[in-house]
């Protein structure tokens, strides 16, 4: 079967055991460290013998729907699609959505130290919750000084 015909099939075409052994390392590699592997990485962790392998593999993929590069950058292939599963979706956040966010988390902050030392657990919970999904949408270094914060907030209501 041909490209062609292959991008033009109503049913999506489930991947070769090659491929989804790469799509099941990619998907570990990614959970395990939070980005992506490189083409020798996945050539090692699989045992090809040539980058280029690794290369047909990964623009089939892309090819068929299941893969995406970024930007033709390196360390940016996502997984797009999984059988059973929804289509995995960027972290990525604009510019004034992280301001939002980070505005929005700011205002909790006023609010946790104006508490008294009974009310206050709750909201360093919610203020742990708010910096994980900083974390997960990529803005580590807001995430990284609000956690400073959080820790002297912390100290200062011993529990």
């Amino acid at each position: 079967m041909n490209e062609k015909q292959v991008s033009s099939s109503s049913q999506p075409i489930l991947p070769s055991k090659k491929q989804r052994e790469l799509l099941a390392f990619i998907e570990a590699f990614i959970a395990q460290r939070g980005y992506s592997p490189s083409y020798r990485e996945i050539m090692t962790g699989l045992n090809y013998n040539s980058v280029a392998t690794v290369s047909v593999h990964v623009n089939n993929l892309i090819k068929r729907g299941q893969l995406r590069k970024r930007d033709h950058s390196a360390r940016s292939l996502e997984l797009l699609s999984k059988p059973g599963l929804a289509k995995i979706t960027s972290n990525q956040v604009t510019p004034s959505e992280e301001k939002w966010l980070i505005e929005k988390i700011e205002h909790v902050f006023v609010q946790a130290e104006s508490l008294g030392q009974e009310s206050l657990q709750t909201t360093l919970n919610n203020l742990n919750v708010l910096i994980s999904a900083l974390r997960i949408l990529g803005l580590e270094g807001a995430a990284q000084g609000f956690t400073a914060r959080l820790n002297s907030l912390k100290s200062q209501y011993p529990q």
